[in-house]
């Protein structure tokens, strides 16, 4: 499956740390992950999004900008005929790039 210009609804899948992340997160980060998410559904390259390949340690994830400082990571991971994102990290540069 082609991403770019796809006009297929991405799957996308949570883990249980994204989901735990989630539920902590301020109202309005929630309503961010929530819009974000529906625009990567339809376009996971959309412009708004940011989307980009991380380097070590997160290499082979991707990052997708939720507000200026929050951040979604994913790993594409092909299943059958299509490709799922499942993502597992959520929160702002510090939380999730500290070294």
């Amino acid at each position: 499956m082609r991403l770019h210009g796809s006009t297929k609804i991405m799957k996308v899948y949570f883990d249980a740390e994204f989901y735990r992340r989630y539920k902590k997160a301020d109202v309005r980060i929630q309503k961010s992950v929530d819009e974000r998410i529906r625009i990567f559904r339809k376009n996971p390259m959309d412009p708004q999004l940011n989307n980009h390949p991380l380097r070590k340690p997160y290499q082979g994830y991707r990052s997708i900008d939720l507000t200026a400082d929050y951040r979604a990571i994913y790993k594409e991971r092909p299943q059958e005929k299509e490709i799922i994102a499942y993502f597992t990290g959520l929160g702002n540069h510090k939380q999730l790039y500290k070294k």
